[in-house]
């Protein structure tokens, strides 16, 4: 499989990455935490010019008409500067709608006008009584009190759904998590009764490709993380200097160094390869997902201890920007399944 990029793949990930070192510099991370807010509004606006929100939304509902892959350059882009706000989930909630025949919300999402956010995580049952009815919590929803509109995940009799549902029709409740780059919110569904129109999947295989997906997005946040912290390391221990000689001279530095570039190289071939696999629909895509995940998410975790050590003393620091990424890695690895979950389901898979 080739893994180089095109001209306008290079291109858009040149143009993400030029972009947030102008908007969205770890000053402005640190202040909307400070907020609490979900995103800075110039910040989305300035994304959307870019394409992000319609990167996969197809032509003929004003997006661009690209896939996983793109998506995972800019999900890429966006750990690197451990920006704020689901664009990631605002753009594959578009791919979905666009996959599964639903299009009235597209170019409102393609353009930015509209936020979604996913809801795949905790437990939300929906009840037939004359129309579908919703409730129970959605856990671990990013940006949900500036989302217009949720896809949910919810479990019925005959198995589970996938369901558009207005935000304002559910209460949120902030969650304190790890992460001070992103909001994260409870979705409480109070007996929200949705129309059969916003049913939007009962496949199980939409609804597994789906959760593939955001796994695979995830996984490609995680990879911009595991970079920046590489290029942090490498750029403090050329100039912090001991005994005499900057760190960075010394054997057990340099090798964990390189271990850090070696699991980085490794988790780029998983990430892109599931990308890849997802947008041609080959038959290995969802164990693609599953080591793409597992590998990446527990590999940068990893990394991010290897940075704070190298960093020493300062990177325990507040003031430091190392640990906004190591929590970020964190949080990321639990996100669409832990480590653990995706290795025993590959067990489940290859058997």
């Amino acid at each position: 499989m080739d893994f180089e990029l095109t001209e306008e793949q290079a291109a858009l990930r040149e143009v993400s990455r030029g972009m947030l070192a102008v908007s969205c510099p770890p000053s402005l991370v640190r202040s909307l935490a400070t907020a609490g807010k979900d995103v800075d509004d110039k910040l989305w606006q300035r994304g959307a010019e870019l394409g992000w929100t319609g990167l996969a939304v197809p032509e003929e509902h004003d997006g661009a008409g690209q896939g996983i892959v793109e998506l995972c350059l800019v999900a890429e882009e966006i750990g690197r500067a451990a920006a704020p706000g689901a664009f990631a989930d605002s753009a594959l909630i578009g791919l979905v709608l666009a996959r599964l025949g639903r299009p009235a919300l597209l170019p409102a999402l393609a353009a930015g006008d509209l936020k979604a956010s996913l809801a795949c995580h905790g437990s939300v049952t929906g009840s037939d009584d004359g129309g579908l009815v919703l409730s129970g919590r959605a856990t671990a929803v990013q940006a949900a009190a500036a989302a217009d509109w949720l896809l949910v995940t919810a479990a019925t009799g005959q198995g589970r759904r996938l369901v558009l549902v207005e935000r304002a029709r559910t209460a949120v409740e902030p969650r304190r998590t790890l992460d001070e780059t992103r909001r994260w919110y409870d979705v409480v569904l109070d007996g929200v009764r949705v129309p059969a129109a916003d049913v939007v999947a009962a496949d199980q295989a939409d609804i597994q490709w789906l959760a593939d997906a955001a796994a695979v997005l995830s996984a490609a946040d995680s990879l911009g993380v595991g970079e920046r912290l590489l290029e942090m390391t490498v750029g403090y221990v050329k100039v912090r200097a001991q005994f005499g000689r900057p760190l960075g001279s010394f054997q057990s530095v340099k090798h964990k160094v390189a271990g850090m570039l070696t699991t980085l190289k490794g988790a780029r071939a998983a990430t892109y390869y599931a990308a890849m696999a997802l947008d041609a629909g080959v038959a290995d895509a969802t164990v693609a997902a599953s080591v793409a995940k597992a590998f990446t998410a527990e590999g940068v975790a990893a990394l991010a201890g290897e940075a704070l050590q190298a960093h020493g003393g300062i990177g325990f620091t507040w003031e430091h920007d190392l640990h906004l990424y190591l929590r970020r890695a964190k949080v990321n690895e639990m996100l669409y399944g832990a480590p653990a979950e995706h290795y025993e389901r590959l067990v489940s898979l290859l058997e």
